[in-house]
């Protein structure tokens, strides 16, 4: 990825010249008399996603028209690399209020590709970014890229201790502690949630609870905190084989932590940080936990289980009870939760939930600054009723009459989240339908956004 983005090249780029659909003629009315024509046989009008790439005399590409349609954004250049033949490249032209490392960071996000179990690939496009920090560009498509390959890879192949591996590399590579606990460690440190989920999988795969130390004492703390189911089957409430078909990529809320934590540590911010990543598979067996049981919880809230397959809020539970302990200025915990939140608002924008008014601005404009959209929703607070068990003092599955799923998934978590700033993402982790610049498959959403707003919040 990093490669793909370059500070200088030693020959000549080609140029690309970004055009809206309101900007293309009077472009080519001013060029040479060839480009104009080609450009009306190939009808570009600088539609979004259109690309002409305008050959030389000698049959190379002599320069490349890309269409931005009526509204210019940044993000539009994921579009571009897929649509360019290999070689190097330069932004010539584009629409004034455009950063240049926007576009840049969007053009390695544009290239990324899952190709782990291929033995061929394609040489890519590069980039040509001058004047733009491409160090800060390659971290950002860097983590961004490590927590797709982390989603896309099968679950045989990133299970609890696949995930403490990379954990520990980032750790390593930034100078950070880390600590593990696994198995039946988790109950001699309580973590008796994360092991009730996580105890029927096989000892190879075995739960753990994988903690990130990083940065200076005197600094405020960040904590996030990721959902890291690597498989779910539903446990005993199985699921159907259609709506089993895409958990692995359930550790997404891990894969997001890791990566956001990444670019924390990447640009050195001035923050301490706590990265809590509660790693298990809902797996079936003898030993599973079963509809009806009582769990204990690390904050010593007992939750009843009422389905097997809310499991994700359970270990979150532990993780966010962990990061109350260590007195964050900054909580967000990011979790592939629930099917409800697309429900409501699809696979492209995830929700996220906060009670901090000032919180939620803060990442509305950090969003919409690098186009990582999210969108908040209301931790409306009658829903909790429903989550009022008979036998213990809180349940895991909704009364049915609530209906808002997400909600009362987010009012869950809130029982255990530590006091002050918080915030809460259910994010999908995925693009179910492929389209320019963001194929299907797995797909970072939020912590672009998240990241600038943690800069900005602790500059």
């Amino acid at each position: 990825m990093s490669e793909l983005i370059l500070d200088a090249s030693d020959g000549a780029a080609v140029p690309v010249h970004a055009l809206t659909e309101a900007g293309t003629p009077a472009f080519l009315d001013d060029g040479p008399a060839f480009l104009k024509a080609f450009a009306k046989t190939a009808e570009f009008k600088g539609k979004p996603g259109q690309v002409l790439v305008a050959p030389n005399a000698e049959g190379g590409v002599e320069r490349v028209l890309f269409g931005l349609g009526a509204a210019a954004e940044a993000m539009a250049f994921r579009a571009l690399p897929a649509k360019l033949p290999a070689g190097t490249y330069c932004i010539a032209q584009a629409p004034a209020g455009l950063a240049a490392d926007q576009i840049a960071l969007a053009f390695a996000l544009g290239s990324y590709k899952f190709d782990r179990y291929k033995t061929h690939g394609a040489e890519r496009p590069r980039l040509v970014a001058e004047g733009v920090d491409v160090s800060e560009v390659r971290a950002v498509a860097h983590a961004c890229a490590l927590a797709r390959d982390m989603i896309n890879t099968p679950s045989n192949d990133m299970g609890p201790l696949q995930i403490e591996t990379i954990a520990r590399e980032i750790a390593e590579q930034y100078g950070a502690e880390i600590t593990v606990i696994a198995a039946d460690g988790l109950l001699e440190a309580n973590y008796p949630a994360v092991h009730a989920v996580g105890r029927a999988a096989t000892v190879e795969r075995g739960p753990r609870m994988i903690e990130i130390a990083w940065g200076q004492a005197d600094r405020p703390l960040v904590a996030l905190i990721g959902k890291g189911v690597v498989f779910d089957t539903g446990g005993l409430d199985i699921k159907p084989s259609a709506g089993m078909r895409l958990m692995k990529k359930d550790m997404g809320g891990a894969a997001h932590a890791l990566a956001l934590g990444r670019m924390i540590m990447a640009a050195g911010l001035p923050v301490r940080l706590a990265v809590l990543i509660p790693a298990v598979e809902n797996a079936i067996s003898g030993d599973a936990m079963r509809p009806g049981d009582v769990l204990a919880s690390r904050k010593g809230i007992s939750i009843e289980v009422g389905n097997t397959d809310a499991e994700g809020r359970l270990i979150l539970a532990d993780a966010l009870t962990r990061a109350a302990e260590l007195e964050p200025a900054l909580t967000l915990d990011l979790a592939t939760l629930t099917g409800a939140a697309r429900v409501a608002l699809g696979p492209q924008l995830p929700p996220f939930y906060t009670d901090d008014d000032g919180l939620a601005g803060a990442i509305e404009a950090a969003a919409q600054a690098v186009g990582d959209p999210v969108w908040r929703m209301p931790l409306w607070k009658p829903y909790a009723e429903a989550l009022d068990s008979d036998v213990a003092e809180i349940k895991n599955d909704p009364d049915a009459w609530a209906q808002a799923g997400s909600i009362t998934a987010a009012l869950f978590l809130q029982r255990f989240a530590p006091p002050g700033p918080w915030a809460h993402f259910d994010i999908y982790a995925w693009n179910p339908k492929g389209r320019p610049g963001h194929p299907v498959g797995g797909e970072a959403q939020a912590i672009r956004g998240l990241y600038r707003m943690i800069a900005e919040r602790f500059a």
